[in-house]
């Protein structure tokens, strides 16, 4: 029988293999392993601004779902990891209305986007966790070492041209200065 473990979010980091992918990190909550997830830049940036509080000018998908949710008195009740063929992992999430639960077949990154919102628990099967996990250093509990990542004055960010701001938006999200990455966007954003 599988044994669900909880994770929690460790991190989110600009991936260094892939243009446009992105590392999402989770980490056991109860242990010392941790299990990363190659998520696309879209799916990034809906997890950043939950985890930032950055408060988008229009709604993200995953905000929409949420807000339908809300509407019709549904609740994200849980996430769960429950598959992983090929590198590829499968997620589903657990809703409910306090009466009945339904499980909806979910991509991963779109799942933890949506836990993030609702303050959920996430979950993965132990026989996932054993294939995909790696130890968290004993010295070190952080996956990336902080880097400072300076961010001009407004007037300055309206001088820097769109690949500039996208270049300077990867390294403030690959440092996690989501703060930083919140204005490179919103600058990238208005001249959208």
């Amino acid at each position: 029988m599988a044994i669900k473990i909880e994770l929690i979010l460790h991190g989110l980091e600009y991936g260094k293999t892939s243009a446009g992918a992105y590392l999402l990190l989770l980490k056991e909550k109860e242990g010392r392993r941790r299990m990363p997830i190659v998520i696309g830049g879209p799916e990034a940036q809906a997890i950043a601004v939950v985890l930032e509080n950055m408060k988008p000018q229009r709604p993200f998908t995953h905000d929409t779902f949420k807000n339908v949710m809300d509407a019709f008195h549904l609740r994200l009740k849980e996430v769960l990891v429950y598959n992983l063929v090929d590198g590829i992992f499968y997620a589903k999430i657990i809703v409910t209305d306090g009466i009945t639960e339904h499980e909806i077949d979910s991509r991963s990154s779109d799942a933890i986007a949506m836990a993030v919102r609702y303050d959920a628990p996430i979950f993965v099967y132990n026989f996932i966790l054993d294939k995909a996990s790696m130890p968290i250093e004993p010295i070190d509990d952080e996956f990336i070492e902080e880097e400072e990542v300076e961010v001009s004055t407004e007037n300055d960010l309206s001088k820097m041209s769109m690949d500039d701001l996208t270049e300077k938006l990867n390294a403030a999200l690959e440092t996690e200065d989501y703060e930083a990455a919140s204005k490179y966007r919103d600058e990238i954003n208005k001249r959208g």
